[in-house]
């Protein structure tokens, strides 16, 4: 693949601050996001490298607003979540996936090039390897990163549909994506861009949550009239909220580090959010109450994708997620299960996802597509490497029951203790 000329050195920008030039026709190339922009990394590795989070007029700091003038120009190389549905009900956007074809994907010859001239994956090179991940700084999925990456370079996305393209478009080498929790269950969505996009789970962390109360300094817990965070982690704390006497109404965000950074921008002192100790950090805030997840087992786990599978093994526990289908509907669930139970493989997660209205495009061996419409994809993760024969024979008898099968990943299973994650 042919690889561009470094982008010329950008004059003015202030050392925290890295952009990639994509060259484009404006006209030509021009793709309107639905507030999807890709943002730069901005580490805050010290007090000193904070953006101004004071202000009494609840403005930005200058740091953090060149910052995002900087890495607007990455928009234009990020397709919203509602053009990718619209695209889905045109028949003339089917294209091939795992030997099937679906209707809301992009060619890969269609992707563009590399956008730096050093895109291997940064051991080879002496870089940092480059982790996507929804949120802004101080998330749990930036936890999530360094955990299965130590030493990584994280970066922000806007959306999980954001943090896919950055790795389709060689922004970044990861995506990290929360897709379960203990307590709230799967992330369904999620579940759904793993099937729409061309990424491979390549490994999985299990993260413990650690919620706390974060506020302004000087701001007392009898002065807030509102909590916001995300939907989870208000649901997760709802009764120690209750206990610590907040009766005041609850407003959900994006996600918990962007609550934390939104009181601290706007300088909200009736105002508390849900996140992690490392936001409160970051972010300038004091931590009115630690702990106040209701389960101090609270784990969410994470996958990891990537452009490109990696090589199964048999030396360590591996798992392996597959989703399937069949025009009948749920009748086939219990031969594929009966193909796992001979077999003695044991599951770790079967979930069914309604899937109208949505075709999917099957191949046959002339090369000739049909459209299908399914009721329901199954969702199923099994302990098993796919170098194992066992789960070879399983795969090749569930695909004799089912008229879609694709394989989202053969990976290492997370085997480490599951400390309390303060975000940090």
């Amino acid at each position: 693949m042919q690889s561009l000329s470094p982008p010329a050195a950008i004059p003015n920008l202030k050392p925290s601050v890295r952009i990639l030039f994509v060259p484009t026709n404006p006209i030509k190339n021009r793709v309107e996001p639905s507030r999807l922009v890709v943002k730069c990394l901005h580490r805050f590795d010290n007090p000193s490298n904070l953006p101004s989070f004071g202000n009494s007029n609840g403005a930005v700091g200058a740091t953090r607003a060149d910052w995002q003038s900087s890495c607007a120009i990455l928009a234009s190389k990020v397709v919203s979540q509602q053009q990718d549905n619209a695209k889905a009900g045109s028949a003339g956007n089917i294209t091939a996936v795992n030997g099937h074809k679906t209707l809301d994907l992009v060619p890969i010859e269609n992707l563009p090039k590399p956008l730096t001239t050093d895109l291997s994956p940064a051991p080879m090179h002496g870089s940092q390897l480059r982790v996507a991940y929804q949120g802004v700084p101080g998330a749990y999925s930036e936890a999530a990163a360094a955990k299965a990456y130590p030493g990584c370079e994280a970066i922000p996305c806007d959306q999980f549909e954001v943090a896919f393209q950055a790795v389709e478009l060689w922004i970044a080498d990861r995506a990290v994506l929360p897709v379960e929790n203990s307590l709230g269950g799967s992330i369904h969505r999620n579940y759904d861009l793993l099937l729409r996009h061309r990424l491979h789970i390549v490994g999985e962390v299990q993260l413990s949550i650690h919620h706390c109360l974060l506020a302004l300094p000087g701001v007392r817990k009898e002065y807030l009239n509102c909590v916001i965070s995300h939907p989870q982690a208000l649901a997760q704390c709802e009764h120690t909220l209750t206990k610590l006497g907040l009766n005041v109404t609850r407003e959900a965000v994006d996600d918990t580090a962007g609550a934390a950074e939104y009181v601290a921008t706007r300088n909200l002192r009736d105002t508390a959010a849900i996140a992690s100790a490392r936001a409160a950090e970051l972010y300038g805030l004091q931590i009115l109450a630690d702990g106040i997840q209701d389960d101090s087992s609270n784990l969410t786990r994470f996958v990891m994708l990537a452009r490109e599978p990696i090589i199964p093994r048999t030396d360590r526990p591996f798992k392996t997620s597959i989703v399937f289908a069949h025009e009948e509907g749920t009748s086939v669930l219990f031969k594929v299960l009966s193909a796992f139970a001979f077999r003695n493989i044991s599951l770790t997660k079967i979930e069914s996802r309604p899937h109208r209205h949505r075709p999917i495009r099957l191949v046959d061996d002339a090369n000739v597509g049909t459209a299908k419409h399914f009721e329901y994809m199954f969702y199923v993760d099994f302990e098993a490497s796919m170098a194992e024969t066992r789960a070879q024979n399983a795969l090749a008898e569930v695909q004799e029951f089912t008229s879609f099968l694709r394989v989202l990943g053969s990976y290492p299973m997370d085997m480490t203790p599951c400390f309390p994650s303060r975000g940090d």
